[in-house]
């Protein structure tokens, strides 16, 4: 069960002074520096990468604090031209995210400089892995372990567990290893529909038949496809460079074809996308512009902007990828009625399921032959993030407040009032 983190304060009573407080908490925040920011390097073997930890002090006297130094958490990112500057960037937006989802459990990140489809990339993942050994929370240390980003491969859990021999230094491990499968299971995904669901029901439409258009059906936007539909939406549009741009469904899409989309059976869905929807544009972005009730946008960051927000067409938005809205775009989608959930509140689920791979007492024997650990992220993950949509709308109506700065509050003060 999460522990939740601690409230700065009570909710402030006006719009004023929600402003006042925001403000000021901000600045606390914005002037924060990493507690652990580590740049490690084997000359040898040409390996550079780095470990951040944000903050620890949400964590503290919960569930993860068994060094009493308390315990940061996120991915790992690997790119050939990835910096410590990124992973910095990464890891403070895992504290607000982790925060945000009333976890107690820092932010952090990890990265690994390399192209992980090199000849030699295991022999440098796992050196990897050696160095960064020491300031893992297992060993004493305030980082909570590996996990799934951007260049991540579930062979990668295994490697890391192996060279450690350690199956708490890596989440997202396939449920034979103790872990939750997270990737697999779509559960980030799934809390970006649950996000989508409860935004639904808040403002009174139904969510059954609700049409619904996803940009990018990588892992995040292929479970966000599924579980959406499985809740009653109806697929409208979808768009993804690997189906040549963006697709239109007049008609209610077969349930091969949501299989093949979900399981990203790319073959299979090729064929079938093109008997049963048409083709409007090789471009993904002309997805965004589609007249649908639910717009996710799953693919990559800043893609609406102030240069094309006004042809927003949806009426309602749940962020999949990270930061996919530019943040001076949020005003103008609220002048003009588009209610939207971003992307720190919908999509925690990966670090949900995170928390409770380090925290569950389910064995792996028990976790292998039950699928216990994925059933708990899953409802873990409904429960937070449907409670926590429905406390941020319940502050934007009350205080007339930006959703997007109202989420921010919402980390902020589990954040600043663990110091």
């Amino acid at each position: 069960m999460v522990i939740a983190a601690k409230n700065i304060s009570s909710l402030p009573a006006t719009e004023e002074q929600f402003s006042e407080t925001f403000t000021e908490l901000k600045s606390r925040f914005d002037a924060m520096e990493p507690e652990l920011a580590l740049t490690l390097t084997d000359p040898d073997m040409d390996v550079e990468g780095y470990i951040v930890v944000w903050n620890t002090n949400i964590s503290k006297g919960g569930p993860l604090d068994n060094t009493g130094k308390g315990c940061g958490k996120g991915g790992t990112r690997i790119t050939p031209d990835v910096t410590l500057d990124d992973i910095k960037m990464l890891a403070r937006s895992a504290a607000l995210k982790n925060a945000a989802a009333g976890l107690p459990m820092g932010g952090a990140k990890t990265g690994l400089k390399a192209n992980p489809k090199a000849p030699d990339f295991e022999q440098k993942y796992r050196r990897f892995v050696q160095l960064c050994a020491p300031y893992l929370r297992e060993n004493g240390g305030i980082w909570g372990g590996f996990g799934f980003d951007i260049g991540a491969a579930p062979i990668h859990a295994l490697w890391a567990c192996d060279e450690l021999n350690s199956t708490t230094c890596f989440t997202g491990k396939p449920v034979e290893m103790g872990g939750t499968d997270y990737d697999h299971e779509g559960i980030a995904g799934l809390g970006v529909a649950v996000a989508a669901r409860t935004l639904l029901e808040y403002n009174k439409k139904p969510v059954e038949n609700a049409r619904f258009a996803v940009q990018g059906l990588g892992a995040m936007g292929a479970a966000v496809l599924r579980y959406f539909s499985e809740y009653g939406g109806q697929l409208a549009a979808l768009a993804d460079p690997k189906y040549g741009g963006t697709w239109i469904f007049d008609n209610e899409t077969s349930g091969n074809l949501q299989e093949a989309l979900t399981t990203q059976d790319v073959e299979t869905a090729i064929a079938l996308i093109s008997k049963e929807g048409r083709k409007i544009s090789d471009d993904p972005q002309d997805v965004l512009y589609q007249e649908v009730d639910v717009l996710f946008p799953c693919a990559i960051q800043y893609v609406i902007t102030k240069d094309n927000a006004d042809r927003v067409n949806a009426g309602f938005i749940s962020e999949g990828a990270n930061n996919p809205i530019s943040t001076d775009v949020y005003e103008d989608l609220i002048a003009r009625g588009i209610h939207f959930v971003p992307d720190f509140i919908a999509n925690p689920g990966g670090v949900i399921a995170a928390f409770v791979e380090l925290t569950s007492d389910i064995t792996p024997e028990e976790n292998a032959k039950t699928r216990a650990k994925v059933k708990e992220a899953k409802d873990m993950t409904i429960s937070k993030i449907s409670d926590n949509v429905r406390e941020m709308l319940e502050m934007v109506e009350a205080l007339n407040a930006d959703p997007s700065h109202v989420g921010q509050y919402m980390a902020y003060r589990n954040i600043l009032g663990a110091e």
